[in-house]
């Protein structure tokens, strides 16, 4: 899990209250809890830092990690149309969000 500062809209907007973030799980070990555990790791952390918002970008289709971010508290604020390229396609991205501190 590492956070994405390469995303020119990160450049742009980005302050030291937000990070994009992104996290990869290998599909042989996917629904064992491994992302809520890493997502915990972090959000400790990121509180420790003081950071306020944590966006999290996914490329569709990914119904799974969908559900993972909502589950742990993520809303979709962003649907952008074939934006991302992967797999020799482009695919549509969206970005979820979740605060971590009301202030």
């Amino acid at each position: 899990m590492a956070p994405t500062d390469d995303a020119p809209e990160a450049q742009r907007h980005r302050d030291a209250s937000q990070i994009f973030q992104t996290a990869y799980v290998d599909q042989a070990y996917t629904r064992r809890g491994i992302g809520i555990a890493l997502y915990g790791e972090l959000f400790a952390k990121l509180r420790d830092q003081s950071i306020h918002a944590v966006i999290a970008g996914i490329s569709f289709p990914n119904p799974a990690s969908v559900s993972l971010h909502e589950r742990l508290g993520f809303r979709k604020v962003a649907h952008f149309s074939e934006v991302g390229f992967k797999l020799d396609r482009w695919v549509d991205v969206g970005y979820w969000q979740t605060m971590l501190s009301s202030a």
